[in-house]
Parts: structure tokens; sequence; C-alpha cells
């Protein structure tokens, strides 16, 4: 699967607290940036520790939020959506504490993650999950992934954010271990665009009765 998206830019700020990195696709850039500043600041700021890096990430998707948010917050099929993601099983009732086991596909230095849920928000769409256990190089890795309705070309769109904070591994550099998360971030972004956008085409098709 190619996972580049053509424009994508990155940015760096500094400080301890809050994101590191910012990754957006083209449109977010031409957006309202004070709107996407706001959700960041209410959702995604992280206190970051000695050895780690963090960085926030958008994404637009020509899809409703309610569909959208119906893949993301399926914590228990992180599949639906995620190409790296072979299989996953669930301990508990999908509330705030279950874990989560999940299976990696081939070719990634990784072949398992036990992730637990840390907050789920049906309200304000919003998912966070830590890693906690498994068997790859991510040591205390924590995300948040929120989703907030716009409009894009006229027609009901979503923001997507998604921001990290993980330990930077003995070896590695800061940028080495943000550049490997943020690629993964951005191949689950752009997959939850592209099926998002396909069902919402179907909906419109079946919508119009053709």
């Amino acid at each position: 699967m190619n996972c580049m998206v053509g424009d994508s830019r990155t940015r760096a700020t500094g400080g301890k607290a809050g994101f590191v990195g910012w990754w957006a696709d083209d449109m977010s850039l031409n957006g309202c940036r004070m709107m996407e500043s706001e959700y960041v600041r209410r959702h995604h700021r992280h206190e970051l520790r000695d050895n780690q890096c963090s960085s926030t990430l958008l994404k637009h998707v020509k899809a409703p939020v309610h569909l959208v948010w119906s893949l993301v917050r399926r914590f228990d099929q992180p599949q639906k959506y995620k190409p790296f993601v072979s299989r996953c099983v669930v301990q508990g009732d999908l509330e705030i504490g279950s874990v989560r086991e999940v299976n990696v596909k081939s070719g990634l230095p990784a072949t398992t993650s036990t992730e637990r849920l840390e907050l789920l928000d049906d309200d304000e769409h919003i998912l966070g999950f830590k890693i906690v256990g498994g068997d790859h190089r991510l040591e205390n890795y924590s995300s948040v992934v929120t989703v907030h309705p716009e409009s894009i070309d006229g027609r009901p769109g979503t923001l997507v954010i998604e921001s990290f904070v993980v330990d930077v591994p003995e070896g590695n550099t800061e940028d080495e271990t943000r550049f490997f998360v943020e690629a993964l971030i951005k191949c689950n972004l752009k997959s939850l665009a592209d099926i998002s956008e396909r069902l919402a085409g179907q909906d419109r098709t079946e919508s119009i009765g053709i």
C-alpha cells in the first residue's frame, strides 16, 4: 500500500508540554487553522518526560463525522481501517480499562501489541488508548484520536486529529522515532479516509436511487 500523501508538510515546535510535531494534508493548510489549533489545545496536549517525543497529525475526510467515528470508535476492531493490524481480541466489555491484544502484519518491527482503552467519548468523539505490552519498541506509547465535523466542498466532512507520545528507544533519535510513528499514523489516516469516503459515496448513491 502506498501511504505517501501528496503536498504534506511537517513543522516542529519546542516545549515539553503540548505537541512537538505537526503533520497535515494540504487541505488543512488552507483551512481554518485557528479552529484546528483549538481542537489540539483542548484534546491533544501531552506531558512529555525526558527521552520522549510527541506529534500531532491531521487529516480531512470527505465523509460525514458519524460515519468516520463509527470506524474510529471500534476499539475492538482496529483492523477495519488500520492496514497493519491482522487480528484483534478484546478482554473486557469495551468500557474504559478494557484491553485488546493486537496481532501485527509482517513487515514491521513488531508482532503483537497489548493496548488499554483509556478514553471513549461518543458525544465528543474522542478515543484514547495506551500500549501496555507486546512485542515491539513503542514503550509508554499513548494516543488520542478526535473527529470533528466540518464542510468540505459544500458537503459534510470530518477533520480527524491524532496525537501521540512515546519513549525514544535506545539507539534511536527523537526525529527517527517521530518519523517512524508518523509514517504508521499517516497510513492509518489515509486508509480511514479512503474507506470512509467510499462508504459515503455508496450512501449518496443509494439516497438518490442509482
